[in-house]
């Protein structure tokens, strides 16, 4: 069992070393932005990307987890069929979209509150959401076919062009929140030019209406429940600036994503995730298999909760070119970063506990999950940030994410009873919460070589303590070492 768990690992491994090089050169956007805009012009990037976030699923409409379902190696048909199927409709669709935006740019920014001036970033987003739509199922292809390296490249590149257009805009053309949105839309232009080749080679003009009606029915579920989980991660920052002002939703923005690394373990671990729990679905110790994964996933992302909350306050000081990590007129805002760090633990929680749901293609069930755990979301934001501002925020995204992992729980159970160990994990949870406690008790300067000391040492703490209350079975690490062993061809 644990070679398969080390297998699932070394393929994540590949995404996760593109994603932590991809998303690591794509977090240094933020502290290029606090040093180039002001925090209202970050502000409006902010807000319109929120609502970028909850048109994507509109423009996707469950094409791409329905296509990687139906192609699983449980389902019958044709490669070319089940691709082309969800291709050409998506790019029907995508391409009316955005002519509408983009005809109707001036009142769509009065709508949202970012001034018709902006009218220009909308049509831009108008189109970089069409070309994110057309890249989707080519690269959910390579996924299933397992191919993480040219993923993972083809994904690097997309976000060093960004960069690269970026600098070039803001810094060589002295452009502001449009050299923002024109980057990203000529990266994602580069993107899918360097995908043609794919999508020509999976191409047909069949199109299948029967698979058609079973693509709609798997995938239109994930609609409302993906706009009820785009709202749990972005609904915050327009009422945060309802409540608020651009500035501080700026400052909110730059902490917010300071939680980048969970992301990224969160993010690495999906795009290996689905392909594994497809391919070992038949396996006669899946549910053990898959339980597994869990309690290991859950110690590692509790060491990087611990970690990065400690460190948080050393990275933002540290200089590069005379220019903080972090400019200082942010920093007001570390404190919602290890709220953020655990909302991407239940977030985790949610990847893992959604395996049930999707074997037995039970996805009704997906709006009413999120969607509760939205309205638990919004109605939180508005209580809250009138009484603690921006944390205010940060709590609202915690309750929702908790809501919805328990939620998902209480509903694969039902369709896919596993039983997790949660013996365990209550361990791991203590000794993480132990561990941060004692160190926010015993308080250090920031960016001195002592007080970095002392943080590793917690850290190294909270991996001793979960050996000592024997949060990881002893068989399993004997086995992991085996299978490490037999792994890397060594005796």
């Amino acid at each position: 069992m644990l070679d398969k768990i080390l297998r699932l690992g070394k393929e994540a491994a590949i995404y996760g070393l593109s994603s932590i090089l991809g998303r690591f050169l794509n977090f240094l956007l933020v502290p290029f932005y606090t040093n180039y805009l002001l925090p209202s012009e970050y502000g409006v990037v902010a807000t319109l990307y929120a609502y970028i976030a909850f048109m994507v699923i509109v423009y996707g409409y469950g094409m791409e987890a329905a296509y990687m379902r139906f192609v699983s190696p449980s389902e019958p048909g044709d490669t070319k069929r089940n691709f082309s199927t969800p291709f050409l409709s998506l790019l029907v669709t995508s391409a009316l979209f955005s002519l509408v935006i983009h005809l109707s740019a001036d009142s769509v920014a009065g709508w949202i509150e970012i001034g018709e001036e902006h009218a220009d970033l909308v049509r831009y987003a108008g189109w970089i959401l069409f070309f994110d739509t057309l890249v989707a199922i080519p690269y959910a292809s390579l996924r299933m076919e397992h191919k993480a390296l040219k993923f993972a490249g083809l994904r690097v590149l997309n976000i060093v062009s960004n960069i690269a257009l970026n600098i070039l805009f803001i810094v060589g053309m002295d452009m502001k929140a449009d050299g923002v949105f024109l980057a990203n839309l000529l990266a994602m232009m580069i993107s899918f030019i360097l995908l043609f080749r794919t999508v020509m080679a999976r191409l047909t003009i069949s199109f299948s209406r029967g698979l058609y009606r079973d693509l709609l029915k798997f995938g239109l579920p994930y609609v409302p429940a993906g706009i009820a989980g785009a709202a749990m991660q972005v609904i915050d920052r327009p009422i945060l600036k309802m409540l608020t002002n651009d500035a501080t939703v700026g400052v909110y923005q730059a902490n917010y994503r300071l939680g980048v690394l969970m992301m990224l373990v969160v993010g690495m671990f999906d795009y290996a995730w689905r392909p594994f729990f497809l391919q070992h679905a038949k396996d006669e110790d899946a549910k053990e298999l898959f339980a597994k994964v869990f309690t290991y996933f859950v110690a590692l992302m509790l060491f990087i909760l611990v970690s990065v909350s400690l460190f948080v306050e050393d990275l933002v000081r540290i200089q590069v070119f005379g220019k903080y990590f972090i400019h200082p007129d942010y920093w007001g805002g570390l404190t919602i970063v290890p709220i953020i760090l655990l909302s991407y633990v239940f977030t985790g929680a949610y990847v893992n506990f959604v395996v049930g749901i999707y074997l037995e293609k039970k996805t009704k069930v997906l709006p009413y999950v999120t969607g509760a755990g939205a309205i638990v979301n919004v109605l939180v934001n508005f209580w809250s940030i009138p009484r603690y501002g921006m944390m205010g925020a940060a709590f609202a995204t915690l309750a929702s994410y908790v809501v919805m992992a328990a939620g998902m729980y209480i509903a694969s159970q039902q369709v896919y009873p596993m039983r997790y160990e949660w013996s365990r994990i209550l361990r791991l949870a203590a000794v993480a919460a132990v561990v941060f406690a004692g160190a926010s008790m015993v308080p250090v300067e920031p960016a001195t070589l002592i007080g970095l000391v002392m943080k590793a040492g917690w850290c190294l703490l909270f991996l001793l303590f979960a050996f000592l209350v024997r949060a990881f079975d002893p068989a399993d690490i004997i086995s992991a070492r085996q299978a490490l062993s037999k792994l890397l061809g060594r005796r």
